[in-house]
């Protein structure tokens, strides 16, 4: 009798703990998982807290898949609460003294992280007798409206630097838009104001962006994609096993499924690669190489897969399937974290200075 895909690990050969199989049992059970965002947003903080201190990037990585493949915007809401935890667990063990209770966190607190940055908004970080304060405007803060805390990356100076901030504290506005997306519409992703706003540093100036996690982080999401394309790889093999099926309804089917599978072997050997990064001798010594090329390997993976499902089942499950027509368009959305050409050039750019070599 063949595996539930659903609850078990879709890159890693490793089973799910029980509290996880028992996290995705209860996904299945909310009404509006992925839309009602709060829903979402709690299970996502339960889920942070019975995930195990013990756990490879392939476990962490097949979790974020598995929801995706439930949800996409379910993945978008859980995937950024994990990495913020991931990032505090990195910067204390790296030595850095993150003393949150000035900021209220606590069981129960809700993470995204904001380190996008956007012309004609600036964030900025001074040191006062008090402690840090931030202000100015940050773009980009997915579900600022919703979470309680957040991970912010503010200038000090010419150099960046990660600071955590209760989202509910006096001096945070955070805008309701412009937000016009069909995809993603209830994962609202507009700027912040900050105004004087205490703040918490999360290691050293330049920290954020040089840690080893960096890269594993920007993986993560390229396992969203990858898990929220695997029920449009089902929709083709429904197709191509009807009755009357032609050859061309199994070239499209093929297609996604090369590609698909392709990805799956790129993220796992990634998995392989940095697991154990964190402990310093192990792992890339380019890490940041590693991961454009996975994200550059599945994103074509993806793009190819909305391309041979728009062309193989026509227009009719984009107008009278709701739940396919909403997973076309978060994604589609989604995918636009790659920034396509111009994340390819910097592999390029890599390799040509002598980084990340075979």
């Amino acid at each position: 009798m063949p595996r539930d895909s659903s609850t078990t690990p879709l890159l890693s050969e490793a089973p799910f703990a029980p509290e996880l199989r028992s996290a995705l049992a209860d996904a299945d059970a909310i009404d509006g998982f992925g839309t009602d965002v709060d829903a979402t947003l709690a299970w996502a903080v339960a889920v942070g807290a019975v995930r195990g201190a013990e756990r490879s990037l392939g476990e962490d990585w097949s979790l974020l898949a598995a929801v995706a493949r439930r949800d996409v915007a379910a993945a978008r809401i859980l995937e950024p609460h994990l990495d913020a935890l991931t990032i505090l667990e990195q910067a204390r063990r790296d030595g850095a003294a993150v003393d949150l209770s000035s900021i209220a966190d606590g069981p129960d607190s809700s993470w995204g992280v904001f380190a996008a940055e956007g012309a004609g908004m600036r964030l900025e970080a001074r040191a006062d007798a008090g402690g840090w304060r931030l202000d100015g405007t940050k773009p980009w803060c997915s579900l600022a409206q919703h979470v309680s805390h957040a991970l912010v990356t503010a200038w000090v100076g010419d150099e960046r630097r990660l600071f955590a901030v209760a989202l509910q504290a006096p001096g945070v506005r955070p805008r309701s838009g412009p937000w016009f997306a069909r995809g993603l519409s209830h994962v609202v992703s507009a700027p912040v104001d900050f105004t004087s706003v205490p703040a918490v540093p999360v290691g050293e100036p330049g920290w954020y962006l040089r840690r080893p996690g960096f890269a594993a982080g920007g993986i993560g999401v390229a396992a969203c994609w990858w898990g929220a394309a695997l029920p449009l790889r089902d929709a083709l093999l429904d197709a191509a096993r009807r009755d009357g099926a032609d050859q061309l309804s199994r070239l499209h089917l093929g297609r996604v499924d090369t590609a698909l599978w392709a990805a799956r072997l790129a993220l796992q050997s990634a998995a392989r690669e940095m697991d154990g990064i964190d402990a310093a001798s192990e792992g890339p010594a380019f890490p940041g190489t590693l991961a454009a090329r996975v994200r550059a390997v599945v994103a074509d993976a993806v793009e190819r897969t909305l391309a041979e499902a728009a062309r193989a089942l026509g227009p009719l499950p984009l107008v009278a399937d709701e739940a396919h027509a909403r997973r076309v368009a978060d994604l589609e959305l989604y995918l636009r974290q790659h920034h396509g050409e111009r994340d390819v050039a910097r592999i390029g750019v890599d390799i040509s200075e002598g980084r990340g070599a075979w």
